[in-house]
């Protein structure tokens, strides 16, 4: 019940933002629809918990989708670069609007031929594509943002809003504040020999992975959590992933903590946790803010050794180098 003041006084700064923005778009060019009939939409591909920063390792995707509800063929020229047919807006509650990110500034500024297709949607037929607004749009504070797509039927040359247009819906984006590495572990790791705190170091991908493997064999469980991308690896599985976004904060900390637990059990699904008695690393591939290493491990029984190529998947934020997922091939026994 505290809450509900609040509430309310979000839910007008952003019907304010909305009329401010109106006014906005009256004021700066031709906004003239080209198409009574023709309907421009957005949706979130999937509702879930949004960050600033880095457009790869933490995109915003939006569903677009044009769709003609004439009676006749409706014909539009997309660009093969769609930076080129599309333009995205964001104001926070004050009316601010973000800036365009340097992808589209370096894109937009380019000299080469617009290469493009004409295409024809009949009545009552949709297209649609999948976009990630952090190419657009740069997003490096959290907060509360109204968004909306343009789209140029005839192409976008210029990088104003003076050819026309049609605007989309409105869209309320959330955007939090990066969790930091203690909350999103929900712990403070401490080294076992001298009790001082653990901070991941900017590794390349085959030290990290050499780091947790070693770890693993000293039962060293805070340097081997030290590189693991918890909350990532959740949100890999599709039915935790359901049930961690459905949480409250305190209720994925929890989630958090238990997939640590299950892990430091040893168990046999989970078997990035099995003790290998050796590893070799096979090969490391890497460009951006993803990479690829595949290690050799062995794993020692009373009467045999079992051999097994994981292939692990790491991301890179801030610099900092984690495994998020990996794969297990069976390679036989020695």
């Amino acid at each position: 019940m505290k809450r509900k003041p609040f509430l309310n006084i979000c839910f007008l700064m952003i019907l304010a933002c909305g009329f401010l923005w109106a006014q906005t778009d009256d004021q700066e060019g031709s906004d003239e629809q080209a198409s009574t009939n023709t309907e421009i939409s957005i949706r979130f591909v999937e509702r879930t918990t949004y960050y600033p920063g880095d457009s790869s390792s933490r995109p915003i995707l939006v569903t677009f989708t044009i769709t003609n509800n004439g009676k006749d063929t409706y014909r539009f020229k997309l660009a093969d670069d769609h930076f080129f047919s599309l333009g995205f807006k964001a104001v926070t509650t004050r009316n601010i609007p973000l800036m365009n990110s340097k992808e589209w500034i370096r894109r937009r500024s380019t000299t080469n031929q617009i290469y493009f297709r004409e295409i024809s949607l009949e009545p009552g037929e949709s297209y649609s594509f999948i976009e990630n607004i952090k190419d657009y749009l740069s997003l490096e504070e959290p907060g509360l943002y109204l968004l909306e797509c343009s789209f140029f039927p005839e192409l976008r040359r210029l990088p104003d809003y003076s050819e026309n247009y049609i605007k989309s819906n409105r869209l309320t984006m959330e955007v939090k504040p990066e969790p930091s590495p203690a909350a999103a572990s929900g712990y403070i790791a401490l080294s076992e020999e001298t009790g001082e705190i653990l901070k991941p170091q900017p590794l390349p991908p085959d030290q990290v992975v050499s780091s947790v493997l070693s770890a693993r064999q000293k039962s060293q469980w805070e340097r081997f959590f030290l590189y693991l991308d918890i909350e990532e690896m959740i949100n890999r599985d599709p039915v935790r992933k359901r049930r961690f976004q459905n949480e409250s904060e305190s209720g994925r900390f929890e989630m958090i903590e238990n997939y640590k637990t299950e892990l430091s059990q040893s168990r046999a699904e989970n078997e990035i946790s099995l003790v290998p008695s050796e590893f070799q690393i096979e090969n490391t591939t890497y460009s951006g803010n993803e990479g690829t290493v595949t290690v050799i491990e062995w794993f020692d029984y009373i009467t045999f050794k079992e051999k097994k190529r994981f292939t692990y998947y790491l991301i890179r934020r801030d610099n900092i180098w984690k495994i998020c997922d990996y794969t297990v091939d069976n390679l036989g026994t020695e």
